[in-house]
């Protein structure tokens, strides 16, 4: 890139600098999303001719939830970071209002035993997707503010970790035990990436895992599911039913799958197939040769993320990096999980699968949150440190 160039995208010339839009995340984004809405409607057809008389019903609500899921990362493409990292306290007390809301009765919304929905009309909304960036926002924003004491004190590194913590027991009352654990690793690997000492973060992974074990062996619904998990074959047609029906769909896909539109187990055999376990009619459809390809998409919007940390950290935009760090571990491991749950390697979570799974609250959030990290793409490059292709400037 000449010098020339990277003065373009330089404050130095006095102008507001032209939008830099990062191609690969923008591709990325849009191919896991084209993806998400094919598979969705080939998993949903039956279910949705069967429930509402119309098999389209689900691409259409998913389709507007894409539509103002992308006006909402065009929204937040124009909102600086500085912004964000300001309202850190607002956002705080807004994810535990959000958090606490759900379990009020009359405006909490029980589906299948959990209270995890505000319903918003005819449309419900999962408040705890928006809490999480929220509270993964204040981490980032505690993370430069107090940077000495994160990477000098153990103090440092619990505080937020506390908070973390009420955040997560708020989510196990849901109950949302899956997405507790996420938020929980994610915010952790954020404040070791942004200075913690090594062994305040060892300290919290084995009292993180502990409490993980102790979690799951006292509670028997929990204790099911791991049995089923470990054996579904055990218990096929009950306890294991899901995840036998998950491993046949993926069996059944071998290396080119059975063809889009001609999975069987999406066929009122595989529970939830078009939301949780959409990933298994995907490897039945498509075979090893689409689970690949979606796994890439994954990988390059993950690695770009982490990329685009890495340069923020290099032009001293700390609160810039914790924020891409965020975002590209949270789908990293969510991704992880729901494809392990699939594929039998992780006990059965409710968690989506983002970009992919039906599901409106958790398209608007991630689409949402695809445009902060344009938006941090943008004033990395327009700071005149780094050029659009990520070299020096």
């Amino acid at each position: 890139m000449t010098i020339a160039a990277s003065l373009t995208y330089s404050r130095s010339a006095g102008r507001q600098p032209r939008l830099a839009i990062d191609p690969v995340i923008v591709a990325a984004t849009l191919g896991l999303l084209l993806v998400g809405l094919v598979m969705v409607t080939s998993a949903s057809i039956t279910l949705a001719e069967r429930q509402a008389g119309d098999p389209f019903i689900y691409l259409d609500r998913q389709l507007v939830s894409a539509v103002l899921g992308l006006t909402c990362a065009g929204l937040m493409l124009l909102v600086p970071l500085s912004v964000w990292e300001r309202a850190a306290p607002l956002l705080l007390a807004a994810a535990f209002v959000l958090l606490v809301i759900v379990l009020i009765p009359g405006i909490g919304h029980e589906v299948n035993g959990s209270r995890r929905w505000v319903r918003v009309g005819p449309v419900n909304f999962q408040p705890s997707e928006a809490a999480r960036v929220a509270l993964l926002a204040y981490v980032s924003a505690y993370a430069v503010r107090h940077q000495q004491a994160l990477a000098t004190t153990a103090q440092g590194f619990f505080k937020p970790l506390a908070v973390l913590g009420v955040a997560a027991a708020l989510l196990l009352i849901e109950p949302d035990f899956g997405a507790a654990v996420v938020l929980v690793a994610t915010g952790a690997a954020v404040l070791f990436l942004a200075g913690a000492r090594w062994r305040d973060f060892l300290v919290v992974s084995g009292i993180g895992a502990l409490g993980i074990a102790v979690l799951a062996l006292t509670s028997d619904y929990r204790v099911r599911r791991l049995t089923a998990f470990l054996d579904p074959w055990a218990d096929p047609y009950n306890a294991g039913f899901q995840l036998t029906q998950s491993l046949i769909a993926i069996g059944r896909g071998e290396w080119f799958g059975v063809g889009l539109g001609s999975s069987i187990q999406k066929l009122s055999y595989l529970p939830e197939a078009h939301t949780d376990f959409v990933f298994a009619v995907l490897a039945e459809e498509f075979g090893l040769v689409g689970v690949v390809g979606v796994l890439l998409l994954f990988l390059l919007l993950v690695l770009r993320s982490v990329r685009l940390a890495r340069l923020a950290a290099e032009a001293a935009m700390p609160f810039h990096a914790c924020m891409a760090a965020a975002f590209g571990i949270w789908l990293g491991l969510q991704a992880f999980v729901n494809i392990g749950v699939n594929m039998g390697l992780l006990p059965t979570k409710g968690l989506t699968l983002p970009l992919l799974s039906y599901g409106r609250s958790s398209m608007l959030v991630t689409l949402a949150w695809v445009g902060v990290l344009l938006r941090i793409h943008h004033e990395v490059v327009a700071s005149g440190r780094v050029t659009p292709d990520g070299g020096t400037a």
